[in-house]
Protein backbone atom coordinates (compact mmCIF):
# COMPACT_ATOMS: atom_id res chain seq x y z
CA UNK A 1 0.00 0.00 0.00
CA UNK A 2 1.64 3.04 -0.89
CA UNK A 3 1.75 5.12 2.10
CA UNK A 4 1.48 9.68 1.72
CA UNK A 5 3.49 11.51 4.22
CA UNK A 6 2.95 12.15 7.77
CA UNK A 7 1.14 15.17 7.85
CA UNK A 8 1.15 14.81 11.38
CA UNK A 9 4.71 16.05 11.50
CA UNK A 10 4.55 19.62 10.45
CA UNK A 11 1.94 19.77 13.72
CA UNK A 12 4.29 18.55 16.10
CA UNK A 13 4.62 20.35 19.76
CA UNK A 14 8.38 21.99 19.09
CA UNK A 15 9.68 20.68 22.21
CA UNK A 16 8.42 16.85 21.82
CA UNK A 17 10.52 14.40 19.68
CA UNK A 18 8.59 12.15 17.07
CA UNK A 19 11.45 9.46 17.71
CA UNK A 20 12.81 8.17 21.06
CA UNK A 21 14.51 5.32 21.99
CA UNK A 22 13.37 2.42 24.13
CA UNK A 23 15.25 0.52 26.79
CA UNK A 24 15.08 -3.48 26.64
CA UNK A 25 14.27 -3.93 30.17
CA UNK A 26 11.28 -5.60 31.96
CA UNK A 27 8.90 -3.61 34.52
CA UNK A 28 10.43 -5.03 37.17
CA UNK A 29 13.89 -3.33 35.97
CA UNK A 30 12.35 0.03 35.19
CA UNK A 31 10.69 0.15 38.78
CA UNK A 32 13.97 -0.94 40.63
CA UNK A 33 15.87 2.06 38.90
CA UNK A 34 13.68 4.85 40.64
CA UNK A 35 13.72 3.03 43.76
CA UNK A 36 17.71 3.25 43.71
CA UNK A 37 17.37 6.67 42.38
CA UNK A 38 15.13 8.32 44.69
CA UNK A 39 14.63 6.12 47.67
CA UNK A 40 13.54 9.01 49.82
CA UNK A 41 10.88 10.68 47.65
CA UNK A 42 7.55 9.94 48.28
CA UNK A 43 5.89 7.23 46.19
CA UNK A 44 2.29 7.34 47.56
CA UNK A 45 -0.07 9.17 49.78
CA UNK A 46 -3.17 6.92 50.55
CA UNK A 47 -5.35 8.49 53.02
CA UNK A 48 -2.93 8.95 56.60
CA UNK A 49 0.03 7.15 55.02
CA UNK A 50 3.09 8.11 53.48
CA UNK A 51 5.06 5.60 51.50
CA UNK A 52 8.67 6.40 50.05
CA UNK A 53 9.96 4.71 46.82
CA UNK A 54 12.66 2.99 49.27
CA UNK A 55 9.37 1.28 51.51
CA UNK A 56 7.85 1.03 48.24
CA UNK A 57 10.44 -1.46 46.52
CA UNK A 58 11.29 -2.88 50.00
CA UNK A 59 7.42 -4.01 49.96
CA UNK A 60 7.26 -5.23 46.57
CA UNK A 61 10.58 -7.18 47.17
CA UNK A 62 9.30 -9.08 50.02
CA UNK A 63 5.68 -9.67 48.51
CA UNK A 64 7.85 -11.27 45.32
CA UNK A 65 9.66 -13.29 47.94
CA UNK A 66 6.38 -14.43 49.53
CA UNK A 67 4.61 -15.26 46.24
CA UNK A 68 7.30 -17.46 45.01
CA UNK A 69 7.41 -19.03 48.68
CA UNK A 70 3.75 -20.24 48.09
CA UNK A 71 3.99 -21.27 44.81
CA UNK A 72 4.06 -18.54 41.97
CA UNK A 73 6.37 -18.57 39.26
CA UNK A 74 7.15 -17.35 36.16
CA UNK A 75 4.27 -17.47 33.40
CA UNK A 76 1.67 -17.79 36.05
CA UNK A 77 -1.30 -15.98 35.45
CA UNK A 78 -2.31 -14.01 38.47
CA UNK A 79 -5.65 -12.21 39.32
CA UNK A 80 -5.52 -8.93 40.44
CA UNK A 81 -8.89 -7.47 41.97
CA UNK A 82 -9.33 -4.64 44.17
CA UNK A 83 -9.49 -0.76 44.23
CA UNK A 84 -6.53 1.61 44.10
CA UNK A 85 -4.55 1.05 47.17
CA UNK A 86 -0.53 1.10 48.18
CA UNK A 87 -1.03 -2.97 48.30
CA UNK A 88 -2.83 -3.14 44.68
CA UNK A 89 0.07 -1.54 43.51
CA UNK A 90 2.93 -3.23 45.70
CA UNK A 91 1.35 -6.61 44.26
CA UNK A 92 1.18 -5.56 40.48
CA UNK A 93 5.31 -5.05 40.82
CA UNK A 94 5.87 -8.30 42.86
CA UNK A 95 3.98 -10.36 40.12
CA UNK A 96 5.81 -8.52 37.42
CA UNK A 97 9.30 -8.88 38.91
CA UNK A 98 8.61 -13.01 38.91
CA UNK A 99 7.87 -13.12 35.33
CA UNK A 100 4.18 -13.99 36.37
CA UNK A 101 1.53 -12.11 34.28
CA UNK A 102 -0.92 -9.73 36.02
CA UNK A 103 -4.58 -10.72 35.02
CA UNK A 104 -6.43 -7.03 35.73
CA UNK A 105 -9.74 -8.09 37.13
CA UNK A 106 -12.41 -5.49 38.06
CA UNK A 107 -13.45 -5.23 41.42
CA UNK A 108 -17.18 -4.87 40.16
CA UNK A 109 -17.49 -8.21 38.63
CA UNK A 110 -19.87 -10.44 40.35
CA UNK A 111 -19.31 -14.15 39.87
CA UNK A 112 -19.95 -15.07 36.60
CA UNK A 113 -17.37 -12.52 35.25
CA UNK A 114 -14.99 -13.79 37.44
CA UNK A 115 -15.28 -17.21 36.98
CA UNK A 116 -14.90 -16.35 33.25
CA UNK A 117 -11.71 -14.89 33.12
CA UNK A 118 -9.85 -16.89 35.71
CA UNK A 119 -10.66 -19.45 33.11
CA UNK A 120 -10.19 -17.80 29.98
CA UNK A 121 -6.73 -16.51 31.50
CA UNK A 122 -6.01 -19.74 33.34
CA UNK A 123 -5.07 -18.67 36.26
CA UNK A 124 -3.66 -20.17 39.61
CA UNK A 125 -3.57 -17.35 42.16
CA UNK A 126 -5.92 -14.52 42.75
CA UNK A 127 -4.89 -10.74 45.40
CA UNK A 128 -8.24 -9.88 46.53
CA UNK A 129 -9.72 -7.46 48.67
CA UNK A 130 -11.30 -9.04 52.01
CA UNK A 131 -14.73 -7.25 51.49
CA UNK A 132 -14.98 -9.17 47.88
CA UNK A 133 -13.43 -12.31 48.64
CA UNK A 134 -16.56 -14.05 49.10
CA UNK A 135 -17.50 -13.61 45.05
CA UNK A 136 -14.10 -15.35 44.88
CA UNK A 137 -15.13 -18.15 46.95
CA UNK A 138 -18.06 -18.62 45.11
CA UNK A 139 -16.60 -19.59 42.15
CA UNK A 140 -13.45 -21.63 43.42
CA UNK A 141 -14.37 -24.78 42.38
CA UNK A 142 -15.05 -23.49 39.14
CA UNK A 143 -12.10 -22.45 38.06
CA UNK A 144 -8.09 -23.56 38.24
CA UNK A 145 -7.69 -21.24 41.46
CA UNK A 146 -5.35 -22.73 44.03
CA UNK A 147 -3.55 -19.85 45.82
CA UNK A 148 -5.83 -16.71 47.39
CA UNK A 149 -4.30 -14.06 48.67
CA UNK A 150 -6.33 -11.38 51.02
CA UNK A 151 -5.80 -8.35 51.71
CA UNK A 152 -7.02 -4.91 53.60
CA UNK A 153 -7.17 -1.74 54.23
CA UNK A 154 -7.34 -1.60 58.17
CA UNK A 155 -7.27 -4.61 59.86
CA UNK A 156 -4.62 -7.41 59.14
CA UNK A 157 -6.58 -10.51 57.60
CA UNK A 158 -6.56 -13.69 59.24
CA UNK A 159 -5.65 -16.72 57.44
CA UNK A 160 -8.08 -19.16 57.12
CA UNK A 161 -7.88 -22.60 55.35
CA UNK A 162 -7.27 -21.83 51.38
CA UNK A 163 -6.49 -18.29 52.08
CA UNK A 164 -3.20 -16.45 52.62
CA UNK A 165 -2.86 -13.01 54.22
CA UNK A 166 -1.30 -10.44 52.65
CA UNK A 167 -0.01 -9.14 56.20
CA UNK A 168 1.65 -11.91 56.84
CA UNK A 169 2.99 -12.36 53.61
CA UNK A 170 4.50 -9.29 53.40
CA UNK A 171 6.80 -10.05 56.26
CA UNK A 172 8.79 -12.37 54.36
CA UNK A 173 12.13 -11.09 54.14
CA UNK A 174 13.17 -8.77 50.58
CA UNK A 175 14.46 -11.64 48.61
CA UNK A 176 13.13 -13.33 45.60
CA UNK A 177 14.01 -15.45 42.53
CA UNK A 178 15.48 -13.86 39.90
CA UNK A 179 14.45 -14.75 36.46
CA UNK A 180 15.38 -14.06 32.80
CA UNK A 181 12.29 -11.60 31.49
CA UNK A 182 12.60 -11.03 27.55
CA UNK A 183 10.50 -7.73 27.52
CA UNK A 184 9.68 -7.85 23.96
CA UNK A 185 8.18 -11.52 23.86
CA UNK A 186 7.07 -11.80 27.25
CA UNK A 187 3.50 -10.76 28.84
CA UNK A 188 3.23 -8.21 31.61
CA UNK A 189 -0.39 -8.09 31.69
CA UNK A 190 -3.95 -9.28 30.61
CA UNK A 191 -6.33 -6.92 30.15
CA UNK A 192 -9.67 -7.71 29.35
CA UNK A 193 -11.67 -6.28 26.90
CA UNK A 194 -14.37 -7.16 24.80
CA UNK A 195 -15.15 -6.70 21.08
CA UNK A 196 -18.04 -5.70 18.98
CA UNK A 197 -19.58 -9.75 19.08
CA UNK A 198 -19.40 -8.93 23.11
CA UNK A 199 -16.83 -11.99 23.38
CA UNK A 200 -14.17 -10.79 26.26
CA UNK A 201 -10.70 -11.34 25.12
CA UNK A 202 -7.31 -10.86 27.13
CA UNK A 203 -5.16 -8.20 25.63
CA UNK A 204 -1.35 -9.70 25.72
CA UNK A 205 0.92 -6.65 26.84
CA UNK A 206 4.04 -7.05 26.93
CA UNK A 207 6.96 -5.30 29.19
CA UNK A 208 7.80 -3.26 26.30
CA UNK A 209 4.82 -2.62 24.99
CA UNK A 210 4.07 -0.93 28.56
CA UNK A 211 7.14 0.85 28.89
CA UNK A 212 7.00 2.24 25.16
CA UNK A 213 3.72 4.09 26.20
CA UNK A 214 4.60 5.19 29.19
CA UNK A 215 7.69 6.74 27.80
CA UNK A 216 5.86 7.88 24.86
CA UNK A 217 3.11 9.77 27.14
CA UNK A 218 6.44 11.31 28.40
CA UNK A 219 7.71 12.73 25.95
CA UNK A 220 4.62 14.21 25.39
CA UNK A 221 4.64 17.13 27.68
CA UNK A 222 8.51 18.53 28.05
CA UNK A 223 7.79 20.14 31.50
CA UNK A 224 8.24 17.00 33.42
CA UNK A 225 10.29 17.47 36.65
CA UNK A 226 11.64 14.28 37.58
CA UNK A 227 11.37 13.64 41.52
CA UNK A 228 8.81 16.65 41.93
CA UNK A 229 5.52 16.19 40.39
CA UNK A 230 2.56 14.94 41.76
CA UNK A 231 -0.02 12.66 40.25
CA UNK A 232 -4.30 12.28 40.49
CA UNK A 233 -4.39 8.61 41.02
CA UNK A 234 -8.40 8.17 40.83
CA UNK A 235 -8.67 6.15 37.81
CA UNK A 236 -8.82 2.69 38.35
CA UNK A 237 -5.10 1.23 38.20
CA UNK A 238 -6.86 -1.89 37.23
CA UNK A 239 -7.97 -0.17 34.16
CA UNK A 240 -5.05 0.04 30.98
CA UNK A 241 -5.65 3.87 31.37
CA UNK A 242 -5.15 4.35 34.78
CA UNK A 243 -2.30 1.52 34.78
CA UNK A 244 -0.09 3.64 32.31
CA UNK A 245 -1.29 6.73 32.88
CA UNK A 246 -0.95 7.18 37.00
CA UNK A 247 0.69 4.11 38.19
CA UNK A 248 4.05 3.03 35.17
CA UNK A 249 3.53 7.12 34.22
CA UNK A 250 4.06 8.06 38.22
CA UNK A 251 7.11 5.66 39.17
CA UNK A 252 8.81 6.28 35.31
CA UNK A 253 9.55 9.54 37.06
CA UNK A 254 9.71 9.35 40.72
CA UNK A 255 6.57 11.00 41.04
CA UNK A 256 4.03 11.20 44.38
CA UNK A 257 0.92 9.51 43.60
CA UNK A 258 -2.21 10.62 45.89
CA UNK A 259 -4.15 7.75 45.17
CA UNK A 260 -8.14 7.97 45.73
CA UNK A 261 -9.68 4.28 46.01
CA UNK A 262 -13.21 5.68 44.06
CA UNK A 263 -13.92 8.80 43.05
CA UNK A 264 -16.41 11.33 44.92
CA UNK A 265 -16.54 15.09 43.70
CA UNK A 266 -16.19 16.45 46.96
CA UNK A 267 -13.25 14.39 47.90
CA UNK A 268 -11.41 15.10 45.16
CA UNK A 269 -11.76 18.72 44.94
CA UNK A 270 -10.33 18.36 48.20
CA UNK A 271 -7.69 16.37 47.75
CA UNK A 272 -6.79 18.60 45.26
CA UNK A 273 -6.83 22.11 47.51
CA UNK A 274 -5.23 20.07 50.28
CA UNK A 275 -2.19 17.94 47.93
CA UNK A 276 -1.62 20.26 45.14
CA UNK A 277 -1.12 17.24 41.99
CA UNK A 278 0.36 18.66 38.98
CA UNK A 279 -1.16 15.94 36.74
CA UNK A 280 -4.62 15.11 36.78
CA UNK A 281 -5.70 12.11 34.14
CA UNK A 282 -9.58 11.78 34.09
CA UNK A 283 -12.45 10.59 32.24
CA UNK A 284 -15.05 13.03 30.89
CA UNK A 285 -17.78 12.27 34.16
CA UNK A 286 -15.09 13.82 36.47
CA UNK A 287 -14.61 17.20 34.50
CA UNK A 288 -18.43 17.27 34.34
CA UNK A 289 -19.08 16.95 38.12
CA UNK A 290 -16.11 18.95 38.96
CA UNK A 291 -18.06 21.89 36.32
CA UNK A 292 -21.30 21.59 38.10
CA UNK A 293 -20.28 21.59 42.06
CA UNK A 294 -21.68 24.23 43.70
CA UNK A 295 -18.64 25.08 45.62
CA UNK A 296 -16.24 25.06 42.69
CA UNK A 297 -14.77 28.83 42.71
CA UNK A 298 -13.72 27.81 46.30
CA UNK A 299 -11.30 25.29 44.76
CA UNK A 300 -10.89 27.32 41.12
CA UNK A 301 -7.27 28.21 42.51
CA UNK A 302 -6.18 24.78 43.58
CA UNK A 303 -7.50 23.47 39.66
CA UNK A 304 -5.56 25.83 37.91
CA UNK A 305 -2.17 25.41 39.37
CA UNK A 306 -2.75 21.52 38.01
CA UNK A 307 -0.30 21.43 35.01
CA UNK A 308 -2.36 19.47 32.93
CA UNK A 309 -5.69 17.80 33.04
CA UNK A 310 -6.37 15.03 30.38
CA UNK A 311 -9.39 13.52 29.69
CA UNK A 312 -9.81 10.06 28.45
CA UNK A 313 -11.54 6.59 28.23
CA UNK A 314 -14.17 7.61 26.33
CA UNK A 315 -15.31 11.38 24.29
CA UNK A 316 -15.17 14.31 25.58
CA UNK A 317 -18.75 16.39 24.55
CA UNK A 318 -17.33 20.04 23.38
CA UNK A 319 -19.53 21.60 26.28
CA UNK A 320 -17.85 19.65 29.09
CA UNK A 321 -14.51 21.36 27.94
CA UNK A 322 -15.60 24.83 27.38
CA UNK A 323 -17.07 24.64 30.90
CA UNK A 324 -14.10 23.72 32.15
CA UNK A 325 -12.36 26.83 30.50
CA UNK A 326 -15.11 29.18 31.91
CA UNK A 327 -14.85 27.73 35.86
CA UNK A 328 -10.88 28.27 35.56
CA UNK A 329 -11.53 31.51 34.00
CA UNK A 330 -9.66 29.68 30.85
CA UNK A 331 -6.17 29.04 32.92
CA UNK A 332 -7.12 25.43 33.13
CA UNK A 333 -5.53 23.34 30.78
CA UNK A 334 -7.52 20.34 29.53
CA UNK A 335 -7.07 18.23 26.38
CA UNK A 336 -8.43 14.89 24.95
CA UNK A 337 -6.74 12.18 24.22
CA UNK A 338 -7.66 8.68 22.57
CA UNK A 339 -6.51 4.67 23.33
CA UNK A 340 -7.58 1.93 23.47
CA UNK A 341 -6.35 -1.42 25.51
CA UNK A 342 -5.19 -2.96 22.41
CA UNK A 343 -2.32 0.29 22.57
CA UNK A 344 -1.37 0.08 25.73
CA UNK A 345 -3.82 2.17 25.59
CA UNK A 346 -2.50 5.86 24.53
CA UNK A 347 -1.83 6.41 21.04
CA UNK A 348 -3.20 9.84 19.93
CA UNK A 349 -3.43 13.33 22.18
CA UNK A 350 -4.16 16.80 21.88
CA UNK A 351 -1.08 19.11 22.11
CA UNK A 352 -0.58 20.98 25.51
CA UNK A 353 0.67 23.72 24.01
CA UNK A 354 -1.90 25.43 22.28
CA UNK A 355 -5.68 25.43 22.52
CA UNK A 356 -7.47 21.70 21.77
CA UNK A 357 -8.78 21.73 18.31
CA UNK A 358 -12.73 21.39 19.06
CA UNK A 359 -13.54 17.51 18.24
CA UNK A 360 -10.45 16.17 17.77
CA UNK A 361 -8.25 13.54 19.34
CA UNK A 362 -4.99 15.18 18.58
CA UNK A 363 -1.42 13.69 16.91
CA UNK A 364 -0.19 10.48 17.37
CA UNK A 365 2.64 9.70 19.85
CA UNK A 366 6.07 9.77 19.21
CA UNK A 367 7.16 6.85 17.19
CA UNK A 368 3.13 6.08 16.36
CA UNK A 369 1.87 5.89 12.75
CA UNK A 370 -1.75 6.13 11.80
CA UNK A 371 -3.55 5.80 8.59
CA UNK A 372 -7.66 6.29 7.63
CA UNK A 373 -8.56 2.73 6.12
CA UNK A 374 -11.35 2.36 3.65
CA UNK A 375 -14.57 1.00 5.18
CA UNK A 376 -15.23 -1.29 2.87
CA UNK A 377 -12.23 -3.74 3.14
CA UNK A 378 -10.13 -2.41 5.10
CA UNK A 379 -6.91 -2.22 3.13
CA UNK A 380 -6.83 0.92 1.32
CA UNK A 381 -5.60 4.30 3.16
CA UNK A 382 -8.77 6.53 1.82
CA UNK A 383 -7.75 10.67 0.79
CA UNK A 384 -7.43 13.31 3.34
CA UNK A 385 -10.62 14.17 5.07
CA UNK A 386 -12.51 11.21 3.87
CA UNK A 387 -14.32 8.82 6.77
CA UNK A 388 -12.74 5.26 7.51
CA UNK A 389 -11.69 3.20 10.03
CA UNK A 390 -8.65 4.02 12.54
CA UNK A 391 -5.57 1.73 12.20
CA UNK A 392 -2.55 2.17 13.87
CA UNK A 393 0.94 0.39 14.42
CA UNK A 394 3.43 1.52 16.63
CA UNK A 395 5.83 0.17 19.85
CA UNK A 396 2.74 0.12 22.04
CA UNK A 397 0.54 -1.94 20.15
CA UNK A 398 -0.39 -5.54 21.62
CA UNK A 399 1.19 -8.74 21.04
CA UNK A 400 -2.72 -9.89 20.28
CA UNK A 401 -5.59 -11.67 21.78
CA UNK A 402 -4.91 -14.46 24.75
CA UNK A 403 -5.37 -17.97 23.10
CA UNK A 404 -8.18 -16.38 20.43
CA UNK A 405 -5.96 -15.94 17.29
CA UNK A 406 -8.85 -15.61 15.05
CA UNK A 407 -9.34 -12.62 16.30
CA UNK A 408 -5.74 -11.70 16.67
CA UNK A 409 -6.08 -12.45 12.75
CA UNK A 410 -8.58 -9.61 12.42
CA UNK A 411 -7.49 -7.11 14.39
CA UNK A 412 -4.04 -7.05 13.21
CA UNK A 413 -3.75 -6.91 9.67
CA UNK A 414 -0.25 -6.37 7.86
CA UNK A 415 1.15 -4.63 10.26
CA UNK A 416 -1.51 -2.31 11.69
CA UNK A 417 -3.98 -2.27 14.36
CA UNK A 418 -7.74 -2.17 13.12
CA UNK A 419 -9.35 -0.32 15.93
CA UNK A 420 -13.03 -0.39 14.27
CA UNK A 421 -13.62 3.16 15.31
CA UNK A 422 -14.65 5.19 12.73
CA UNK A 423 -12.49 8.55 12.09
CA UNK A 424 -10.89 11.39 10.01
CA UNK A 425 -7.52 13.08 8.99
CA UNK A 426 -7.31 16.96 8.43
CA UNK A 427 -4.71 18.09 6.11
CA UNK A 428 -2.48 18.84 9.90
CA UNK A 429 -2.61 15.61 10.54
CA UNK A 430 -5.21 15.88 13.29
CA UNK A 431 -7.74 12.93 13.85
CA UNK A 432 -11.00 13.01 14.64
CA UNK A 433 -13.10 10.15 15.78
CA UNK A 434 -17.00 10.18 14.07
CA UNK A 435 -18.06 6.67 15.39
CA UNK A 436 -16.55 4.12 17.73
CA UNK A 437 -16.98 0.50 17.85
CA UNK A 438 -20.54 -0.62 16.42
CA UNK A 439 -22.07 -1.77 19.55
CA UNK A 440 -19.85 -0.75 22.26
CA UNK A 441 -21.48 1.26 24.86
CA UNK A 442 -19.11 3.81 26.72
CA UNK A 443 -20.69 4.96 30.29
CA UNK A 444 -19.00 6.72 32.79
CA UNK A 445 -15.97 5.56 30.83
CA UNK A 446 -16.87 1.76 31.17
CA UNK A 447 -16.85 -0.17 28.33
CA UNK A 448 -19.70 -2.24 28.50
CA UNK A 449 -20.51 -4.39 25.64
CA UNK A 450 -24.32 -4.98 24.76
CA UNK A 451 -24.17 -8.77 24.49
CA UNK A 452 -23.12 -9.31 28.12
CA UNK A 453 -26.24 -7.76 29.26
CA UNK A 454 -28.86 -9.43 26.55
CA UNK A 455 -27.33 -12.74 27.53
CA UNK A 456 -28.08 -12.09 31.50
CA UNK A 457 -32.15 -11.07 30.25
CA UNK A 458 -32.63 -13.95 27.79
CA UNK A 459 -32.33 -15.98 30.94
CA UNK A 460 -35.43 -14.27 32.45
CA UNK A 461 -38.76 -16.19 31.32
CA UNK A 462 -40.76 -13.22 30.63
CA UNK A 463 -38.03 -12.44 27.61
CA UNK A 464 -38.71 -13.28 24.20
CA UNK A 465 -36.76 -11.04 22.19
CA UNK A 466 -34.09 -8.27 23.96
CA UNK A 467 -31.56 -5.88 22.72
CA UNK A 468 -29.10 -3.69 24.33
CA UNK A 469 -28.11 -0.06 23.30
CA UNK A 470 -26.48 2.67 24.76
CA UNK A 471 -28.22 6.06 24.53
CA UNK A 472 -26.99 9.91 25.57
CA UNK A 473 -26.81 10.35 28.94
CA UNK A 474 -25.91 13.87 29.95
CA UNK A 475 -23.36 12.99 32.81
CA UNK A 476 -22.45 9.69 31.82
CA UNK A 477 -21.88 10.28 27.92
CA UNK A 478 -23.97 7.45 27.19
CA UNK A 479 -26.18 4.88 29.18
CA UNK A 480 -27.75 1.35 29.13
CA UNK A 481 -31.45 1.14 27.95
CA UNK A 482 -32.57 -2.23 26.82
CA UNK A 483 -35.53 -2.81 24.32
CA UNK A 484 -37.48 -6.10 25.43
CA UNK A 485 -40.38 -8.06 23.56
CA UNK A 486 -41.96 -10.31 26.14
CA UNK A 487 -43.35 -13.29 25.48
CA UNK A 488 -47.01 -14.14 25.07
CA UNK A 489 -49.65 -13.44 27.86
CA UNK A 490 -47.12 -11.67 30.03
CA UNK A 491 -46.69 -8.44 31.68
CA UNK A 492 -44.02 -7.04 33.60
CA UNK A 493 -42.46 -3.50 34.77
CA UNK A 494 -39.25 -1.93 34.43
CA UNK A 495 -37.77 -2.28 37.58
CA UNK A 496 -38.40 -6.19 37.74
CA UNK A 497 -35.57 -6.54 34.99
CA UNK A 498 -33.67 -4.04 36.53
CA UNK A 499 -33.83 -6.11 39.65
CA UNK A 500 -33.13 -8.81 37.73
CA UNK A 501 -29.49 -7.65 36.46
CA UNK A 502 -28.56 -6.26 39.54
CA UNK A 503 -27.67 -9.76 40.89
CA UNK A 504 -26.46 -10.86 37.69
CA UNK A 505 -23.86 -7.98 36.57
CA UNK A 506 -21.36 -5.62 37.86
CA UNK A 507 -23.33 -2.22 38.28
CA UNK A 508 -21.93 -0.43 35.99
CA UNK A 509 -23.75 -2.41 33.45
CA UNK A 510 -27.06 -2.58 34.95
CA UNK A 511 -29.82 -1.40 32.25
CA UNK A 512 -31.14 1.91 33.74
CA UNK A 513 -34.02 2.00 31.42
CA UNK A 514 -36.05 -0.85 30.00
CA UNK A 515 -38.83 0.03 26.88
CA UNK A 516 -41.33 -2.69 25.85
CA UNK A 517 -41.87 -3.23 22.42
CA UNK A 518 -44.02 -5.42 20.45
CA UNK A 519 -41.45 -6.18 17.64
CA UNK A 520 -38.28 -4.88 17.15
CA UNK A 521 -36.68 -2.94 14.17
CA UNK A 522 -34.55 -5.34 11.68
CA UNK A 523 -32.76 -5.84 8.32
CA UNK A 524 -34.47 -7.45 5.66
CA UNK A 525 -32.04 -10.47 6.86
CA UNK A 526 -33.14 -10.26 10.03
CA UNK A 527 -30.43 -8.33 12.16
CA UNK A 528 -31.86 -6.22 14.80
CA UNK A 529 -31.62 -2.36 13.75
CA UNK A 530 -29.70 -1.44 17.07
CA UNK A 531 -28.23 1.61 15.42
CA UNK A 532 -32.17 2.55 14.93
CA UNK A 533 -33.36 2.82 18.19
CA UNK A 534 -30.13 5.17 19.70
CA UNK A 535 -31.08 7.03 16.95
CA UNK A 536 -34.73 7.12 17.81
CA UNK A 537 -33.48 8.24 21.12
CA UNK A 538 -31.40 10.89 20.09
CA UNK A 539 -34.71 12.25 18.42
CA UNK A 540 -36.95 12.40 20.96
CA UNK A 541 -34.24 14.69 23.32
CA UNK A 542 -33.83 16.69 20.34
CA UNK A 543 -37.47 16.82 20.40
CA UNK A 544 -37.84 17.81 23.92
CA UNK A 545 -35.02 20.19 23.86
CA UNK A 546 -37.10 22.29 20.94
CA UNK A 547 -39.97 22.10 23.08
CA UNK A 548 -38.74 23.57 26.00
CA UNK A 549 -37.27 26.57 23.78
Amino acid sequence: MPRREKLWLKSYPKDVRYHIDYPFKSLGQFFDETVEKMPDTTAMIFGSQTITYKQFGDQVNRFAGALAGIGVKRGDRVGLMGPNCPQWEIAFFAILKLGAIVVQTNPMYIEREIAYQMNDSGATTIIVLEMMYPRVKNVLEETALERVVVFNFMAPVIPAEGIYSYDELIKHDPVYPKVSINPVEDLAVLQYTGGTTGVSKGVMLTHFNLIANTLQVLEWDPNIRYGQDRILTILPVFHVYGMTDCLNFAVAIAATQIILPRFDVDQLLETIRIHKPTFFPGAPTMFMAINSHPKIAEYRESIVAIKSCTSGSAPLPLEVAQKFAEVTHGEGVLVEGYGLSEASPVTHCNPLDRPTLPGSIGLPLPDTDYVIMDLETGDHEVPVGEIGELCIRGPQVMKGYWQKHLETAETLRNGWLHTGDIGKMDDDGFCYIIDRKKDIIIAGGYNIYPRDIEEVLYEHPKVKEVVVAGVPDLYRGETVKAYIVLQPDTEADEMEFITFCKSRMAAFKVPRHVEFRAELPRTIVGKVLRRQLVEEEKAKIQAAAASQS
